[in-house]
Formats: structure tokens, C-alpha cells, sequence
């Protein structure tokens, strides 16, 4: 088991998540996004599709039980735990051009974004940023309108919510404490990840039988004769 991973607020990470391990990660304040996305770590032209897993499971609201698939329509990880119950998989992660964009008080200076500390995380894989795509926004609270718009909410994710995949292939996982404060009540605080794992039935120890008691015979005395 790996020791618990703390991301300051505003920055991410990059590695390797080998098939069958599984990925934690943590609020610990409440109220805070993550972005995840992973590629095929033998070949980075297969990576995570938010198309396909939503066009599989038939929901945006993604939580467990629910697979996260490949551009190529194979599973990259199954959603194992979740106690926040709320995601979102439709917006891109936030990138410079973002809070140009929609955050006009900045007045176009440099801010940290997930584009950013995701590239930066993976670079070491050869990844490059244009090849990272539409992320699992963990914790995020986006709800469609009837008509179609979207609303972003302050995340529903209280202190000590936790959201847990298993890998189904060997993958190159970027991961971040999300840097928009709109995505994070207008602040933005740490992730705490850990990387588990799976337990395997042939290294678990087989139940010890309880003996039965065997049942003790009283010897009677003899008996002398009359």
C-alpha cells in the first residue's frame, strides 16, 4: 500500500496506475474538484473517452458500479467506491484560456490551470498537451437545464469523500487539485490520493476451522460387590 499523496491546491501529478491496483482519491476539506485523465500506458493513442463511457453507461452521472472507457471502447477503470455520488464528465479541464475567457476579473494574467499541471505531470510519459482531453471531474457539481445550459454548482463533496477506481489496464494517470475557483466554492484547497492494491483471494488466508468439542466420557466408579 502507498503512503497517502497530498496535492496543494492548484497543482497535479502524473504516474503509473498498473492493472488491478486501485486509485483513492480524497476531499479532505470538502468541497473540492479533481480532474483525472489517463492514457494506455503501451500506447497513448488509446486514452480515457468521455464520449464513449457516457454513450455506454447512458448517464452523465457517473458513480459506482459504472466503467470509464477507452477512445477505443475498452474499460481503463470501474468506478469501486463512491461517496459523493456526484461528477462530472462534460468540461474540459480549465486552462489558461479559460480564465481568459470566462474570468475576466484576471485581466488575462497568468493563473494556474489543470491543462497545465496535468501536461506537466505526464510530460514524463511523453504526453503532450494536446493530447489530453475531456477529464473525470471528481467531485464537480455541473447539472443540465431542460433546455440544455449548465449550471456549475459548489461541489456536494463533504470532508473525508472519497471516490475509488480500479485500473483495468496498465495506465499513465494525471490527476490534480483543480485550480478554478468557480469549479470549488471560490476557493481552492488540497486532494489527498492513495494507491492501493487490489486484494488478491489467492493471498488470503483460509478460514481456521473452530475444532469441535468432543464430548467427555465419565468412567463410572466400580462398584464392589455386597
Amino acid at each position: 500500500m502507498s503512503a497517502t499523496t497530498t496535492l496543494a491546491p492548484q497543482t497535479g501529478t502524473g504516474f503509473l496506475l498498473r492493472a488491478g491496483e486501485m486509485l483513492t482519491v480524497v476531499d479532505p476539506q470538502g468541497g473540492q474538484v479533481s480532474d483525472l485523465f489517463c492514457f494506455a500506458a503501451d500506447d497513448h493513442d488509446e486514452k480515457l473517452s468521455s464520449g464513449r463511457t457516457i454513450d455506454y453507461a447512458n448517464t452523465i452521472f457517473l458513480t459506482t458500479g459504472h466503467t470509464l472507457y477507452s477512445n477505443r471502447s475498452r474499460p481503463m477503470l470501474t468506478v469501486v467506491e463512491d461517496t459523493c455520488g456526484r461528477h462530472d464528465f462534460l468540461l474540459t479541464p480549465c486552462s489558461q484560456e479559460t480564465f481568459d475567457l470566462l474570468y475576466p476579473e484576471f485581466d488575462g494574467a497568468y493563473h494556474p490551470s489543470c491543462l497545465e499541471n496535468l501536461s506537466t505531470g505526464l510530460a514524463p510519459f511523453g504526453v503532450r498537451p494536446d493530447e489530453i482531453g475531456t477529464t473525470l471531474n471528481i467531485f464537480m457539481n455541473v447539472w443540465p437545464e431542460p433546455g440544455g445550459e449548465l449550471h456549475i454548482d459548489p461541489p456536494t463533496s463533504v470532508a473525508g469523500d472519497r471516490f475509488v477506481v480500479r485500473a483495468e489496464m496498465d495506465l499513465h494517470v494525471g490527476l490534480t487539485a483543480c485550480s478554478a475557483e468557480k469549479s470549488n466554492g471560490g476557493v481552492c484547497k488540497p486532494i489527498e490520493y492513495v494507491v492501493t492494491r487490489a486484494p488478491d483471494p489467492r493471498e488470503t488466508p483460509a478460514p481456521t476451522a473452530t475444532p469441535t468439542p468432543t464430548a467427555a466420557v465419565a468412567a463410572a466408579p466400580a462398584q464392589a460387590d455386597a
